[in-house]
């Protein structure tokens, strides 16, 4: 009987004491909205997550050597030494002509400093052997370092032109740059569209010939005589005085008057063999906006740095330079402010929170009444500011995830305040206990039943922190915000609900005096007028408070009767209708139908899901497939392209995709209402971060147009998907032996090509020959849904090999390497030294004049100085005399994967199509009558794939992992199996809503976005779950008590009965509650409706509309919610009563059977 009365009489000692303790809850409240406040202001923004990646690059530049050289004397031996070490997940290398990149990728427990210095021990390790290659005197020095993709993507472009030559245009963007790379958040801004300069020594070969001056002989004279040196001290009259010798040029014609060589007293100065010129390096750049050239600075923030801070502050270095600096006819524009894009999608989010707020509030005066619904609502703010307060804490940026996550929990987070009013209320106003009593009493009665349901909650998503990988990195946001909010929500329900209701709650509150409400309007709106004057950035907060004061008035003046009505009338039919639907579902035979109706459901739910995916009506999606912010047309010309004329043809391509996007269509009387600007650029910056990322390599052979769009909401409805598809057939087969690709940008991290086949094997001729077979044979298939069909690798790069015959040169004493050596200097030319000017350094490059450089007769008729092996005199032969040249063709890359040689045969999906895997099925088909592949090659389908396989994999497992930590809490919670095997068929059973809801709508099952809101739905259900049985379960207690039961006992048939439909009747409005506000909380999101709270009064514009980017992202999720929670809230009605009454009298029939007792009531 003890036992019975601890269990059924209880009090909470934790609330119980914030309750004695009212003052110190008072200062906690203001000192957390303080701080949640002044966190949300100061937090930085971004648009996602800053990913780190456990993978460290290793560049090394080895200029005038081939694919092949690079491999074998670069790439094969590094990764040698590579391969051996610990906790190494994959190693991938290209190597191109003059330069190499591998990328070693470790597991994700490996701290990045250490796989850096581990890496950098087995580079020095290799340079330290005999075979490693030199240049220009020293060793070749590959250079190991992590990469942050955010560190690669330019935030923002700053554009500079004018009727001013270049270098003066270059001179204003030096200036802007010196400022913004002081800037912490900055790592760099790389000018584009102009050259650094030079002094260039070009030597013409006749007169080097003629005067019998070698290459050497040059860049001697050079670096030992534009030299600063000391000398020492000299002690003289008892001074020290250090002694320096000035040797260093002054300006670049000063080297002409160096002496090369003297013969029989007369000398040979530089300027008789060589014209010396202070001039641009040769062309690596080109830049335009909007088709005219100008002067570019490509600014890259520095990783885990604000983004929209860095991004202010450079455009206030820019203002103040065009203020104070610049002339006022120079334009200086910024284009591809990536800041813009990250604020926008923040507000939105920011204000789908407030626009969830109201209607979850608007919906809580309806079922609570006013004040009650405040008791409740108050927990909306107190928690967002505690978990945003709490996440600022722990150095988290304001990201779309964690927007996201708050929105999540909007609906989630109220679950406990609604227990906690509801309980208080009903014990007030059905047993008439006082404030005091009922707080303690209510708050006891349900404390454990909400810590457990949100400690279950919260298992759900512990699995997800566990995430791996890139993915990991990006989406584990969303269950830590979850976890932050609903501990939050657990906290202020507890705590600071239990002293509200103990000191306000009453259970008459229907009038809402006229003198309370122009009291609370007049002290909200006045302070939101005053924050709305004179609040500078908080601006936003003074329109929430008016609007706030507005919706009460409007509350007070007209839907204060309708929501008396409902709590009067349709809520107590309501809950009436619901018991006699409770009561005629548990008679008879109907609690078995229902459950195997209900069950009959779930396969005919999934078996139609089948059947949807199987006709393609419904669409398997990794993630998201948003719309383009950015159209970036990435082109490639055959390697070995001069600049000159990949900037030429670009100019072509430049107009074709401005000729789309300025169609009529997008203008609105010559104002472009799609396209905010558009920038192109040509050799330097021209790559893909995606797949270029670190690369030091020069591209003369690429071009990149970029054409931003404006932001969603000014684009009218237009969708900038058709833009960019209709750039994308403009450019289609235009240029043969171009490669162009209209891509957009992407969200999320990178997964890799939707197709793509790797091919591996040691030939590599071979390799290449089978892909482009693989090509063709796919396109004569014609596979639905694959676009243009691409080869990542070729052996077009038009190549020149030079035979030395060894004999020959052998007899005369030189070497291949001689050979080499004079080839490399004739071409690439040698740095001779520094010259400084104005605190710059330039470099002193010497090399044949331009005529001779490409001159083939005359670079192989150039003589080679050696020294005979016979007479010892120094003679000269001309390299032709020992070399043979032939043109031929070489690979423009050679790529590996693990060591193994692999050429990627890859493809974009389709538009209009978005499952990959179908494609990729599809394309395996067909593939087995594919009869060109050699037992030598192996292929693999990864990418896109590969990744999507391994992340459904991980969500499926952190599904029912999540399961079975749900599992065992309950069981801990109940000390029974049977109610949380209940729980556990409920989850289930909401799958019902989630396949159906996707099957009717047609909407698209997206892997990464319904995975996760099928695992945030098993935590919602099992919250409501949990209230409910664990009341039912009290109830099934209190009867046993009041008629002397034991434990192990069970109530009559008639009895039960009353205490399942009693405790559905108690806990239906905190049930339907959940579920409303939880749907109610998504809705905003999950339709795209977009309504600017802070511009509100500010702007008096509340710049309305629908659709938008965190829909598209977001909505697979929100839907996914709401589908399952429809569903749901019918399950925890009406089949957990009757599950939990079928399972209870089957327990009562085995008792019967194996015990033989029966149940006496002592009357």
């Amino acid at each position: 009987m003890t036992t019975n009365n601890k269990k059924t009489d209880k009090e909470y000692k934790p609330s119980s004491w914030a309750i004695a303790n009212s003052t110190t809850m008072y200062v906690a409240i203001f000192l957390i909205l303080a701080l949640g406040i002044a966190a949300y202001f100061s937090m930085p923004r971004e648009d996602f997550p800053e990913i780190k990646e456990t993978k460290i690059y290793i560049s090394t530049l080895y200029p005038g050597n081939t694919a092949e050289d690079i491999e074998k004397l670069i790439t094969d031996p590094l990764e040698d030494q590579l391969k051996g070490l610990s906790g190494v997940v994959e190693i991938t290398s290209t190597s191109q002509e003059d330069y190499s990149m591998i990328v070693v990728e470790f597991d994700d427990n490996m701290n990045v400093e250490v796989a850096k210095q581990r890496v950098k021990d087995k580079i020095d390790a290799e340079k330290a052997t005999e075979d490693w290659p030199t240049f220009n005197g020293a060793k070749v020095d590959p250079n190991a370092f992590d990469l942050s993709i955010s560190e690669e993507v330019p935030f923002l472009n700053i554009n500079i032109s004018g009727d001013y030559p270049l270098e003066k245009l270059k001179e204003f963007a030096e200036y802007l740059q010196d400022d913004i790379e002081d800037l912490i958040e900055v790592k760099q801004a790389d000018i584009r569209g102009v050259q650094k300069k030079e002094v260039e020594v070009a030597v013409d070969i006749y007169k080097m010939m003629a005067t019998q001056v070698s290459f050497n002989d040059v860049i001697t004279a050079i670096n030992n005589g534009n030299v600063t040196s000391s000398a020492g001290n000299l002690i003289a009259s008892g001074q020290r005085r250090t002694i320096r010798i000035l040797g260093e040029i002054e300006k670049p014609s000063d080297l002409e008057n160096f002496v090369v060589k003297t013969e029989k007293g007369n000398s040979i100065y530089l300027k008789d063999i060589a014209t010396i010129r202070f001039k641009e390096k040769d062309k690596t750049t080109f830049a335009r906006k909007d088709g005219k050239p100008v002067v570019m600075l490509d600014v890259k923030k520095r990783a885990g740095k604000n983004m929209v801070g860095a991004a202010e502050q450079v455009k206030i270095i820019v203002d103040e330079a065009v203020k104070n600096y610049f002339p006022k006819n120079l334009d200086v524009s910024i284009t591809n402010d990536l800041s813009d894009k990250t604020i926008s999608q923040v507000d939105d989010l920011v204000n789908n929170i407030i626009f969830g707020i109201i209607l979850v509030v608007g919906v809580l005066m309806f079922f609570l009444g006013f004040k009650n619904a405040l008791f409740v609502g108050f927990a909306i703010p107190m928690s967002m500011f505690m978990s945003i307060m709490i996440l600022n804490a722990m150095g988290y940026t304001l990201n779309t995830m964690i927007l996201f996550g708050l929105i999540m929990g909007l609906g989630m987070l109220v679950d406990n305040g609604i227990v906690v009013v509801e309980n208080v209320y009903r014990l007030m106003d059905e047993e008439g206990m006082s404030r005091v009593e009922a707080a303690k009493k209510g708050i006891g009665e349900i404390a454990y039943p909400i810590i457990i349901s949100t400690v279950t909650t919260v298992a759900a998503f512990v699995p997800l922190g566990l995430w791996p990988g890139l993915f990991g990195q990006f989406m584990i946001y969303f269950p830590i915000t979850l976890s932050v909010v609903l501990g939050s929500s657990l906290v202020v329900a507890i705590f600071f609900n239990s002293v509200l209701v103990s000191k306000f709650m009453t259970t008459e509150d229907k009038d809402m005096p006229l003198k309370r409400i122009i009291t609370i309007t007049s002290i909200v709106g006045a302070f939101g007028l005053v924050i709305l004057i004179f609040g500078g950035a908080y601006r936003g907060l003074g329109s929430v408070m008016i609007f706030t004061a507005i919706m009460l008035w409007v509350y007070r003046l007209f839907l204060r009767k309708w929501a008396n009505y409902f709590q009067d009338n349709t809520l107590v039919w309501l809950e009436n209708a619901y018991e006699t639907t409770l009561k005629k579902s548990l008679k008879r035979w109907f609690p078995v139908a229902i459950t195997i109706g209900t069950f009959v459901l779930l396969f005919i739910a999934f078996g139609g899901f089948g059947a949807s995916v199987a006709s393609q009506r419904t669409k398997i999606e990794f993630f998201p497939d948003n719309k383009p912010n950015q159209v970036v047309v990435y082109i490639e010309y055959p390697q070995g392209t001069d600049i000159d004329e990949t900037n030429k043809i670009t100019k072509q391509i430049e107009q074709r995709v401005y000729n789309v996007l300025n169609e009529a269509t997008y203008l609105d009387n010559g104002y472009n209402f799609m396209v905010e600007s558009s920038v192109s650029q040509v050799g330097e910056g021209a790559g893909n971060p995606q797949t270029d990322g670190g690369s030091t390599a020069e591209m003369p052979h690429r071009g990149k147009i970029t054409a931003s769009m404006r932001q969603y909401k000014y684009r009218r409805g237009l969708d900038s998907e058709e833009l960019r598809q209709k750039v994308q057939k403009a450019l289609t087969g235009i240029y043969p032996g171009v490669q162009i690709s209209v891509e957009k940008d992407a969200n999320g991290p990178p997964a890799g090509a939707p197709i793509n086949i790797e091919l591996e094997g040691n030939n590599y001729d071979e390799l290449i020959v089978t892909a482009e077979k693989m090509r063709a044979f796919i396109n004569t298939r014609n596979v639905p849904g694959v676009d243009e069909i691409k080869i990542d690798v070729n052996k077009d790069k038009p190549s020149m090999k030079v035979l030395v015959d060894r004999k020959k040169a052998g007899e005369l004493g030189v070497s291949s390497s001689q050979v080499g050596q004079q080839l490399r200097n004739a071409i690439f030319g040698a740095k001779a030294g520094i010259y400084k000017e104005d605190g710059d350094d330039y470099d002193i490059n010497v090399r044949f004049n331009e005529d001779i450089r490409y001159n083939k007769s005359a670079i192989f008729e150039q003589k080679i100085t050696f020294r005979d092996m016979a007479s010892g005199q120094v003679k000269t032969i001309p390299v032709s005399s020992i070399a043979t040249q032939t043109n031929s063709s070489g690979f423009s890359a050679i790529k590996h994967r693990d060591t193994k040689r692999v050429v990627t045969v890859y493809s974009q999906l389709a538009p209009g199509y978005v499952d990959a895997a179908a494609v990729v099925n599809q394309i395996k088909e067909e593939m087995k009558s594919f009869s060109e592949l050699s037992s030598a090659i192996k292929i693999d389908y990864t990418g896109q794939l590969e990744e999507q396989n391994k992340q459904q994999a991980f969500l499926v497992g952190a599904f029912f992992k999540g399961l079975a930590l749900i599992f065992f809490i309950l069981i801990f919670q109940f000390n029974s199996v049977s109610k949380p095997s209940i729980i556990m068929v409920a989850i289930f059973l909401s799958f019902i809503g989630v396949f159906g809801g996707i099957v009717i709508t047609g909407s698209s099952f997206v892997i990464m976005m319904t995975m996760m809101g099928i695992i945030a739905l098993a935590g919602i259900v099992v919250n409501n779950g949990v209230v409910l049985l664990d009341y039912m379960q009290l109830l099934i207690d209190r009867k046993k008590e009041e008629f002397g039961l034991e434990n192990q006992k069970y109530l009559p048939k008639e009895l039960l009965l009353e205490a399942v439909i009693k405790a559905g009747k108690a806990r239906l409005r905190p049930v339907l509650l959940t579920a409303i506000t939880t749907i109610l909380g998504l809705i905003p999101l999950a339709i795209g409706l977009n309504i600017d709270f802070f511009s509100l009064f500010s702007e008096f514009d509340a710049k309305i509309y629908m659709g938008g980017d965190n829909v598209i992202f977001w909505g697979p999720l929100a839907w996914t919610v709401i589908y399952g929670l429809f569903v749901a809230t019918f399950l925890t009605l009406i089949v957990v009563p009757i599950l939990f009454y079928l399972i209870t009298r089957f327990k009562m029939w085995l008792q019967q059977k194996f015990q033989q007792e029966e149940i006496k009531i002592v009357e």
